[in-house]
């Protein structure tokens, strides 16, 4: 063996090992998305706010008169501003010193903790919930970004596909399993000698003990390489390189196009999954067993969804697919609207119809994007776009809120939302993408 073929032998079986730690902190993290924000906190923190509410269903932080109801779309909202603040300096950050992965570290350690605080939420104390739902949303924001950032330095071009959707499946198979563990648990809690409340609470908090467990495989497997010193600060290269990148998307204007539509759909897709739950329990009447059970059943046939629309996409076109499911998505909240109340059968079908769509949009959405950006500006395009994707989706919740707020119905809030899918679909219907691939200098695939 001569030394060059060992020293790529070396360096593919280093390459292993850090795409091997990598995918686990996708298995760390995903926990939190499903078991905390979309299952099980959401109702629970309407319920202890409710609890602190007033004769008339409204509590007062800062004497400001907020519907009970209305307390974790906020939070939720809240929590997106201030991740879009911090992630351009973590990011800045990270690119000047080169040491990811103790700011990695931070930020999963901080949303670990605040998750794992959670277990101290009952009686009324809707504020300290509110207030680590803020910070455990903004830090696995985030730690997501640095967690990206690993991606272009741990794979080979050709292979960065294959890596990203394995990490995206472990994170769907540790959300799955535990979700059957919290099931097992919240079903069975008078058997555990817990009561319900209890039983939510060990549920969330066991959600950050888990996050915080798993972060140790990539922080032993990850390695941080050197860079080039800069005198420039993390707050000015983090906010100018921002800045920087969206002007010269302006040469770029049918990319700039595509990118506004994407923010505006993406933001209802995020809305509905953050807040189907508390739509399930406090308008339809159904039991966190139930909602449980949906969440596994959006988990599954996400990826059913995903490999399906990727075979439409090939046959009919990446935007044409997009677009069917936006009009899909806008059923759905039309269905959603006029579902029965203790209906958990129709619930279970609005769900499986939410799988089947959520995978696909966003995975084809990532992949048109891709034949936008101009050559050798993947990174910072793909930068922005990650800051699109996490950071910039706090419109929809603050409408779903406010909704609620002025009309204390969540069937209107929920139907609010109609107007992201609406108008995404009218904006991304408008851009040419054949032309707008062509002008980013790219060849044009014979299908888009």
């Amino acid at each position: 063996m001569t030394n060059d073929t060992a020293d790529r032998t070396t360096g593919a079986t280093e390459r292993r090992r850090e795409q091997h730690g990598w995918y686990f902190y996708d298995f760390a993290c995903s926990v939190y998305s499903t078991s905390v924000l979309t299952v099980f906190l959401g109702p629970y923190l309407t319920s202890v706010a409710k609890a602190a509410a007033d004769a008339e269903g409204f509590v007062h932080p800062l004497g400001i008169p907020i519907r009970a109801g209305s307390v974790f779309a906020y939070a939720v909202s809240i929590s997106v501003v201030l991740a879009v603040l911090v992630m351009p300096l973590a990011g800045a950050a990270a690119d000047r010193t080169g040491r990811k992965k103790p700011l990695l570290a931070a930020a999963a350690y901080v949303g670990a903790t605040a998750t794992a605080g959670m277990f101290f939420l009952d009686g009324e104390r809707y504020l300290l919930g509110a207030f680590l739902l803020i910070v455990a949303n903004a830090s696995l924001s985030v730690s997501m970004v640095l967690y990206n950032a690993y991606l272009p330095q741990i794979a080979e071009p050709d292979e960065r596909d294959t890596v990203s959707s394995r990490g995206w499946a472990f994170g769907y198979t540790s959300g799955a399993l535990v979700l059957v563990l919290d099931l097992v648990l919240y079903s069975g809690h008078d058997s555990f000698s817990l009561s319900e409340g209890e039983a939510v609470r060990i549920c969330l908090a066991s959600a950050g003990l888990w996050w915080g467990a798993f972060t140790l495989v990539p922080l032993r497997r990850l390695r941080d390489r050197q860079t080039a010193p800069s005198g420039e600060g993390a707050v000015g290269s983090g906010w100018r390189q921002l800045l920087a990148t969206l002007r010269d998307m302006r040469r770029h204007p049918l990319t700039l196009s595509f990118l506004l539509a994407y923010l505006i759909y993406n933001d209802g897709v995020q809305t509905v999954i953050s807040q189907a739950s508390i739509y399930g329990s406090e308008e339809l009447d159904l039991d966190q067993t139930t909602l449980i059970t949906a969440v596994l059943l959006v988990q599954v046939l996400a990826v059913v969804g995903a490999l399906g629309m990727g075979r439409l996409a090939r046959t009919h076109g990446a935007k044409r697919t997009i677009l069917a499911s936006l009009a899909v998505w806008t059923l759905i909240l039309a269905a959603g609207y006029f579902l029965p109340a203790g209906a958990p059968l129709w619930f279970f079908a609005l769900a499986g119809a939410i799988g089947l769509v959520l995978g696909g949009s966003q995975a084809l959405s990532r992949s048109l994007f891709s034949h936008l950006v101009p050559r050798g500006k993947e990174a910072e395009y793909f930068s922005a776009y990650e800051m699109s994707d996490r950071g910039l989706s706090w419109l929809g919740p603050l409408v779903f809120g406010l909704a609620y707020q002025l009309t204390g119905s969540y069937r209107d809030a929920i139907i609010s939302l109609v107007v992201f899918f609406a108008l995404g679909f009218v904006l991304l219907a408008r851009v040419p993408v054949r032309r707008a691939v062509a002008a980013a200098g790219n060849p044009v695939p014979e299908r888009i």
